[in-house]
């Protein structure tokens, strides 16, 4: 692919693969909030951008006028098939995502913790007796990938093969399609014959729990069991290792807070809710079903909105201070997890990862800065996070 052009004007041409933007988008959506609110671009054959937290929430809870048919903003038109529940509208949305909860109550989470736990204490045995590491590739990509195959009834070394896919899938397919059709195949080809082993096999996983679970009293069919398992392998690895990895950038960056989370671990829930709130990952997309506006705003049929739920999250209107954080921020309501019907199933899932590998991290290294140099790459595309941090552990 060709070098981008860079963006040449964020209010009528902004692009979210901008270096700039994947760098640090957060001075750029605060002066649109002050002199743009929703933005707009010709890029990826028209996009909308809103940056007012009143905005985001009106799209996310109007399925009338904006369809998640298209969750994903890329180069050309979509080829890549659904993802239930994420790319379900009403009424077939409710019964898509009810199949699912049970499988990430409270009460299902917790028994992944001790193991989730063990696996944060192998990735730093790994580490022992190292002063640098990169914190990113070496932990915060450990612990979710492993999580899910675990949650898949699949081997935990799979967790390289989830890695390749979600780099292909959601960095490098945004703008080359074929890289991603080609991820999204291999995908499916590999939980159909997850499907079919466990109908041979079954277990107590969530590949067997989907070949039993009825929707009208009919049962998934394999392409759709293939779909969800697609979505749930991308969604909670890439989203999670995010936020672990930038919550450790930030104690890297920040020695009171550092010094205060390693003192204090009761804060940690606390203070990963603000992280969840001032470095929110994800941006979805939603496809304009027709003609309508936003905030003042005229929206056109069939362009999209780029719904950054990290820029609702960022607006002072709604949270003091928003571009400060505060890691024992007391109210904070933050839409991390989204807002309306596609509001994520998995956030219990992701806290107790970020809890844990917190804790543990925390525990076995109070002291821990960026090292000198160094360079931290950010992921570019829907789910933005640092890919490479180079940190220092000192003893």
């Amino acid at each position: 692919m060709g070098a981008r052009a860079p963006a040449s004007d964020w209010a009528n041409d902004f692009d979210h693969l901008d270096p700039r933007w994947v760098e640090d988008p957060y001075p750029i959506w605060q002066e649109l909030r002050r002199t743009c609110p929703v933005a707009h671009t010709d890029r990826f054959m028209g996009v909308y951008f809103p940056t007012r937290y009143e905005d985001i929430r009106a799209i996310a809870y109007d399925t009338e006028n904006f369809s998640s048919r298209r969750a994903i903003i890329r180069e050309g038109r979509p080829l890549l098939p659904p993802t239930p529940p994420l790319t379900s509208d009403p009424p077939a949305h409710r019964a898509d995502r009810k199949v699912l909860l049970p499988r990430f109550t409270p009460a299902a989470v917790e028994k992944l913790e001790p193991r989730t736990r063990a696996l944060c204490r192998e990735a730093l045995e790994r580490l022992s007796g190292k002063t640098e590491c990169d914190a990113a590739a070496d932990y915060a990509q450990e612990i979710p990938t492993r999580v899910t195959a675990r949650m898949l009834g699949i081997s935990e070394e799979a967790g390289e093969l989830f890695r390749r896919w979600v780099y292909e899938a959601l960095e490098l397919g945004v703008e080359q399609p074929d890289i991603a059709k080609r991820a999204i195949a291999e995908m499916g080809a590999f939980f159909t014959a997850e499907v079919a082993r466990r109908r041979l096999e079954p277990g107590d996983d969530l590949v067997s729990y989907l070949l039993d679970v009825r929707i009208a009293g009919e049962p998934l069919s394999d392409e759709h069991i293939a779909n969800t398992l697609r979505l749930l392998l991308l969604a909670g690895i890439t989203s999670t290792w995010s936020m672990i990895g930038v919550s450790l950038w930030h104690l890297a960056t920040h020695a009171d807070d550092r010094a205060r989370l390693a003192a204090e671990p009761g804060l940690i829930p606390t203070a990963i809710e603000e992280f969840l709130r001032a470095y929110t990952p994800v941006a979805l997309a939603r496809q304009i079903v027709k003609d309508t506006e936003i905030g003042g705003c005229p929206l056109k049929q069939d362009e999209m909105v780029l719904l950054h739920f990290g820029a609702a999250n960022r607006d002072p209107a709604v949270f003091p201070d928003a571009d400060k954080v505060i890691i024992d921020r007391a109210e904070n309501r933050h839409a991390a997890f989204g807002l309306g019907i596609h509001r994520c199933i998995g956030s219990t899932l992701a806290r107790m990862e970020m809890r844990v590998a917190l804790e543990e991290w925390l525990a076995q290294f109070p002291d821990f800065v960026l090292s000198p140099g160094a360079v931290v790459k950010w992921s570019s595309g829907t789910v933005r996070g640092p890919r490479q941090l180079p940190v220092t552990l000192r003893r």
